[in-house]
């Protein structure tokens, strides 16, 4: 008789990766755009869709997409490996590259699922720290990846949850120690002043070698297309096979395609949005100054911060209470206390610091 056999040893006290959702006028807790993909894309889409051959298997290379995203960045399409969220991204070059008997380094606190899917993979994570500024520390990683000599190096940056993004000497120096990939997630790259694309720019010119670096790149933030699920990474052209071999056949799907390819002739569009959640966060940046919390420089679409005189618990309950929805982070690992709130339209900004303001008074 068939029988439920036990899950693997390693997953048995494993949760899932979620983000709690309650109701509220106003949400301000996974990081999302404020704003809905533009007016014109939405009809292009669907006027696309109505031509596409559903009873046919997508294009599994995704060649056009590809193309798309390499002529944006000014690499070619043999750099790039698409997938469904930057989270499948992280899984295939996991599987490529992790695995029992390998190493995948982090620096904590930094995004969950990095270690998350490390084990998944059964993949060893190995951590280093941050300082109280939640920089890294570049002579500690040195000597942790010296130590460890990991298969995959993350770099989250602008780190979430912090929001900091890493100095370009940090990253040149983790480059240059790193025994294997070093994987700079920039799922919030768009809102900050540098990109490590620049370093890989550099590595194609001949001016600097880098052949280990990986950029990962979603679709979710930016470009307002969260529910599309849809991320990249541009890597060096055998990253991308090793990526091609683990992938499960048709992954995907035309429609998120067709979305993707059509979202990249809006990037005028784009840019707008960052530049106007730039101004936002720059301004609820300077008005977290005039109340009882701390709060650290953001580089992201969302700000990390921390009551100085109130349990956060109660100050998020508190912002639940006047319908605002933020990130209660207080009680992960090095960032006791704290609360992260993404940067919304102006009206919501408006909402929440009035919400914070009546529940720290």
């Amino acid at each position: 008789m068939s029988a439920l056999p036990p899950i693997r040893p390693d997953l048995a006290l494993t949760e899932g990766y979620h983000s709690p959702q309650v109701e509220a006028e106003v949400r301000l807790n996974t990081n999302e755009s404020p704003f809905p993909p533009p007016e014109g894309w939405s009809r292009d889409l669907l006027a696309a869709l109505a031509e596409v051959s559903f009873h046919r298997y997508p294009d599994r290379p995704a060649t056009e997409l590809r193309a798309a995203v390499a002529a944006l960045h000014g690499v070619t399409p043999e750099e790039v490996f698409c997938a469904n969220g930057s989270n499948e991204v992280l899984q295939c070059l996991l599987l490529a590259y992790g695995g029992p008997g390998r190493r995948a380094a982090v620096f904590e606190p930094t995004y969950a699922l990095h270690s998350h899917i490390s084990r998944l993979t059964g993949t060893a994570v190995v951590e280093g720290g941050r300082t109280e500024d939640f920089r890294i520390d570049p002579e500690a990683a040195r000597a942790l990846l010296a130590r460890t000599q990991p298969e995959i190096t993350f770099l989250c940056s602008p780190n979430n949850p912090t929001g900091r993004a890493e100095p370009q000497g940090t990253v040149v120096g983790i480059l240059e120690a790193a025994p294997g990939l070093v994987v700079v997630d920039e799922a919030y790259g768009q809102f900050s002043s540098w990109s490590a694309l620049a370093l890989r720019g550099a590595a194609l010119r001949g001016n600097a070698v880098h052949p280990g670096l990986v950029v990962t790149r979603t679709f979710s933030k930016t470009w307002a297309m969260a529910g599309a699920r849809l991320g990249y990474l541009i890597a060096d052209p055998q990253v991308v096979l090793a990526c091609e071999a683990v992938v499960l056949p048709y992954h995907l799907s035309t429609q998120t395609q067709l979305a993707g390819l059509l979202a990249l002739k809006y990037t005028d569009e784009m840019e707008a949005r960052v530049a106007l959640v730039a101004e936002e966060r720059g301004r609820v940046a300077a008005a977290l100054g005039d109340l009882p919390v701390e709060s650290w420089p953001s580089d992201a679409n969302f700000i990390l911060f921390r009551p100085l005189h109130h349990d956060a618990d109660k100050v998020w309950s508190g912002l639940l209470e006047r319908s605002v929805l933020i990130r209660n982070c207080a009680s992960w690992d090095g960032l006791g206390g704290c609360l992260r709130v993404t940067i919304g339209r102006p009206d919501e900004n408006d909402r929440f610091l009035t919400a914070l303001e009546e529940t720290l008074s």
